[in-house]
């Protein structure tokens, strides 16, 4: 569990760039008093109060500057390959996307458009490739304080060059 305090922005992988609006200790039923968090996430204008003993995992500190040109030298330079077997394939994006990680949404950005360019993508696969860009832009853009559209065109960049050999 990461340590938030008020005022800090967090990332959940199902709704995005979020705020911790306030923190607050809260009875409910008759039980003892606990710490509550007041997350807003804009994507889906949603606000969420959550028991602190019931933060999930998933959510994050979002990424620094510094950590957004990582995850796009990591998009230029990734050489790792999908399964070629559909159902192995979208099992392992969808559990990529499903942790959140941006190193993971890179690499099924990277892995789905580099097969793109060879064949047509499955629904599945147009689906993972579509949700890792939009998650990743998203992220990338907050850090870096560029557009989306900016963003997008560093992510299609990225992952039209050659990859970059490293000795």
């Amino acid at each position: 569990m990461i340590t938030i305090n008020q005022g800090d922005r967090i990332y959940h992988p199902g709704y995005g760039i979020g705020i911790v609006k306030s923190i607050r200790k809260k009875s409910f039923s008759g039980e003892s008093k606990a710490t509550f968090f007041k997350l807003y996430f804009k994507r889906n204008d949603l606000t969420w109060l959550v028991r602190a003993n019931d933060m999930p995992s998933s959510i994050r500190n979002v990424m620094s500057a510094r950590e957004a040109k990582k995850i796009i030298q990591h998009l230029t330079s990734w050489q790792g390959k999908l399964s070629e077997q559909w159902k192995v394939r979208a099992t392992a994006n969808q559990a990529a996307i499903d942790k959140g990680d941006p190193l993971g949404y890179a690499e099924v950005v990277k892995g789905l458009s580099v097969m793109q360019e060879q064949l047509p993508l499955s629904a599945t696969d147009r689906k993972h490739l579509n949700h890792s860009i939009e998650f990743l832009c998203e992220e990338l853009a907050d850090a870096l304080g560029k557009t989306h559209d900016r963003v997008r065109q560093l992510i299609d960049k990225a992952t039209s060059s050659p990859p970059t050999v490293t000795h």
